[in-house]
């Protein structure tokens, strides 16, 4: 923003502040009795209702809640359509049409909170109700939950020079959202303070060189802190996956992974984004001063609602300063079933019967980020009863879980995969779960570890389930030795699934369902789904993911065709003829059972997957 409009903005402020809020006679505030009456005139709710309503007592939480809220919590059936509640959206629509405005749902990841906060000062719009949500040349939009109130307008839209555009929102995000954006926009302020140096670009080079004079904030400081708070727990409201802290030459970009796609969130001046890295680098027990190497921590945190969150650390320096990212782990994940993770059917009994086994190798192979570790963990959660040692080997522990005895790699004192296996064979373990086989010589413990009647789970990052074996081979495993304890191989990556509040029916081509599932031969479903967008999908038209599986049980035919020289497409073919699915196939079978998108199958499947 250039001087000239931070002038006209303070400007704006003080003249709206100081105003006496123009002429409030035609006002007319919603009150509970207000609101159901005009309800009852509707027809959408009954005298009773009132009644009940008017008649109960309601503690000081309840008083305090807008009507609106307080009548979408109670569940009353919607007496034009019998068997269904009026739930807050509906009463929304409702009010938005009587008072000729246009309902919205307040997205935060899609509101510039620098813009929206400069059209007024924080003490107006609380004693108002409303919050700019969309500021443009020439009109401002302003959300309020009180579509009969205008007697603020005149004064806004004359401080402002624009048009006001009334919309209507849910009360409590506008309460809430409110609070949130200007205390993050006071905290980057005061974070900032009065140090910014002119020339930018020649100070984050400086910086990048570590000869920068640009003093940055201290990472305790308390507009530091509060950022660092906001953005955990709005990663968390987000059900982000991954944070992105990235520092640019004129900015810091802060981007969510969120059901497996990076999303924008803020941008941060250069020298708040160090400090925020800073003070996630002290929370994470992280060497602070160094900044030339990459660093892993850990950072064991509650959500808001009291869950126990782990997040993993790991920073890598570019050329604008340290790059920091936060993975998410929800201990919540270890109690989801197999048919929530989407393994289901002739899978699960595939998976579940491999598991089983006394001894043996089973291989999960995918790209980081794929869900290979959740499918562990859930599987030796199950695994994981009284009367069985379950040990663990990690770089690094990812969940910490009682029933698994866990040890983590330690490279600086020589603790590898291969080590800390070659110590786990000596702890009495019945399963022992080795987090990847990346090299030689965990693999020949992995090998031994089998033989010598262990069953060991493990992953592998390799394209599909057959490549497993190849790369195996590569690793220096004999062919022979392979035949004799991979029990068998599962590849999986996650799909986006379809939010349930808006998918809309459509078709699917011939020749585009044929490419999915060839060479089998099956029907193409007569109906599937396309993604749409609503509020509570934040017009993504996708709600969580779940997994698609290609399993790969070394049977005997399969088993004989593994040699040192072995044509990898052979066993693909055998694996077919026994009954595996390919990835693409799995996808079509979410297709066709309403839960993906064709689009979502061939983002996360490779072309050569067929």
């Amino acid at each position: 923003m250039n001087n000239t409009a931070k002038t006209q903005t303070q400007a704006s402020r003080s003249g709206i502040d100081a105003s006496q809020n123009g002429n409030a006679k035609n006002d007319r505030i919603l009150t509970l009795r207000s609101l159901l009456d005009d309800l009852l005139s509707d027809g959408l709710v009954s005298q009773d209702d009132i009644h009940r309503l008017t008649s109960q007592s309601r503690n000081k939480h309840e008083v305090e809640q807008h009507p609106l809220n307080y009548i979408a919590d109670q569940q009353l059936e919607n007496q034009r359509h019998p068997g269904h509640k009026l739930s807050l959206h509906i009463l929304l629509t409702w009010l938005a049409a009587k008072a000729d405005q246009e309902v919205v749902h307040i997205d935060p990841m899609k509101i510039d909170t620098r813009a929206v906060t400069d059209v007024m000062s924080f003490a107006f719009a609380k004693r108002h109700q409303i919050m700019a949500v969309k500021v443009e040349a020439d009109e401002v939009h302003i959300a309020s939950a009180q579509p009969h109130v205008s007697s603020w307008e005149e004064n806004l839209s004359h401080a402002l020079q624009k048009r006001i555009v009334r919309v209507l929102a849910n009360p409590a995000d506008i309460n809430r959202y409110s609070v949130e954006f200007y205390t993050l926009v006071t905290s980057v302020s005061g974070a900032v303070g009065g140090g910014k140096n002119t020339n930018s670009a020649i100070s984050n080079f400086e910086q990048m060189l570590e000869l920068g004079k640009l003093k940055d904030p201290d990472a305790n400081d308390q507009h530091i802190v509060n950022i660092v708070d906001w953005l955990l727990q709005y990663a968390f409201d987000q059900r982000a996956s991954d944070i992105h802290i990235e520092p640019r030459r004129e900015h810091g970009n802060i981007r969510f992974r969120i059901d497996g796609v990076l999303c924008n969130i803020y941008e941060l001046p250069p020298q708040v984004i160090n400090a925020v890295t800073s003070r996630l680098k002290i929370l994470a027990r992280m060497d602070l001063a160094e900044k030339r190497k990459p660093q892993d921590g850990r950072i064991k945190t509650k959500s808001p609602e009291g869950n126990e969150v782990e997040l993993r650390l790991s920073t890598m320096p570019t050329a604008f300063g340290e790059k920091l990212v936060m993975r998410i782990f929800d201990p919540d994940v270890l109690l989801r079933s197999f048919e929530d993770l989407g393994l289901i059917n002739d899978d699960y009994k595939r998976w579940s019967n491999m598991a089983k086994r006394p001894n043996g190798i089973l291989l999960v192979t995918g790209p980081t980020g794929s869900g290979k570790t959740t499918t562990l963990y859930s599987t030796l959660k199950q695994l994981a009863t009284d009367d069985v040692n379950v040990c663990t080997i990690e770089d690094p522990i990812e969940m910490v879980e009682p029933a698994f005895n866990q040890m983590q790699v330690h490279n600086k004192i020589d603790l590898s995969f291969a080590s800390g296996v070659r110590a786990l064979m000596r702890q009495d373990p019945d399963i022992i779960m080795i987090g990847e086989i990346r090299d030689p010589e965990t693999a020949e413990m992995a090998v031994q570890a089998a033989l010598t009647g262990h069953l060991v789970i493990s992953t592998v990052h390799t394209n599909d389930a057959p490549s497993a074996v190849s790369r195996m081979l590569e690793l220096g495993v004999p062919a022979y030795l392979i035949r004799a304890t991979v029990i068998g191989i599962m590849a999986q990556r996650l799909v986006r699934t379809l939010c349930p509040h808006c998918k809309t029916p459509t078709s699917i081509e011939m020749d585009v369902w044929h490419d999915l599932t060839s060479p089998w031969k099956v029907a193409k479903p007569e109906k599937t789904f396309q993604a749409e967008g609503c509020l509570e999908c934040r017009n993504t038209g996708y709600f969580g993911r779940q997994g698609i599986y290609e399993i790969l049980p070394i049977s005997r035919d399969i088993s004989r065709l593994i040699k040192d020289d072995c044509d990898i497409d052979d066993l693909r073919q055998q694996g077919m003829r026994e009954g595996m699915r390919s990835l693409r196939l799995s996808g079509a079978q979410k297709l066709a059972s309403g839960l993906t998108t064709v689009e979502e199958v061939l983002r996360v499947t490779p072309a050569a997957e067929r």
